[in-house]
């Protein structure tokens, strides 16, 4: 079966429910690829198959959502033993001066922080687990992280859309090409090797 066969057989809920489910745990913590599967489904939208965009969209932003404010949870209740074995294990990453530094960080620019992350892979799976163990004022916490997932889940889904949409465009006519180039080549090769006889 073909690949592309293979994706269209996939139900639209499926790719909506792993878009959420992948990019939450992702948020949770869990080092998980949920931009690329986020870009992947976007990407399927654009190639007609059932899945709507906004629905990836939406799904992804949901999942960043629900799984930063879990995340933040796990971080307000565990996160300083968290950290602290993290920074036995990777002091560099997780010791008491990276660690302090994001405390300065947070207090000076906790919003920000958690906004911006969403766009940063390292911080993106940081962000509410770090901004709970911070203790971070949740309302301030959940306003940054929402805006951040709906704009972050927005951008890269209009960005695989259009990015699925050109390429499909592009890659149909350099098809047809690439056939008129190979029966060229295979003609002006046929011509060659009877000249050489």
């Amino acid at each position: 079966m073909h690949f592309d066969h293979w994706l269209a057989t996939i139900p639209a809920v499926g790719v909506y429910l792993v878009v959420a489910g992948v990019v939450g745990l992702e948020s949770l913590g869990i080092p998980l690829p949920g931009e690329l599967v986020l870009i992947t489904a976007a990407l399927l939208a654009g190639r007609h198959t059932g899945v709507d965009p906004l629905w990836v969209g939406g799904c992804a932003g949901a999942g960043a959502i629900a799984g930063d404010s879990a995340g933040y949870a796990i971080g307000r209740r565990y996160g300083r033993r968290l950290f602290e074995r993290a920074g036995r294990r990777f002091p560099r990453h997780f010791g008491p001066e990276p660690l302090g530094r994001a405390e300065r960080l947070f207090a000076r620019r906790g919003a920000w922080a958690v906004f911006l992350g969403r766009f940063v892979a390292l911080l993106r799976i940081l962000a509410g687990p770090l901004a709970g163990s911070l203790r971070m004022r949740y309302p301030a916490f959940l306003a940054a992280n929402a805006l951040g997932g709906i704009v972050w889940a927005g951008a890269m889904t209009l960005l695989g859309y259009y990015l699925g949409v050109a390429a499909e465009r592009w890659l149909s006519g350099f098809s047809w090409l690439a056939l008129l180039l190979a029966v060229l080549t295979g003609g002006a090769t046929v011509v060659l090797l009877r000249r050489t006889r």
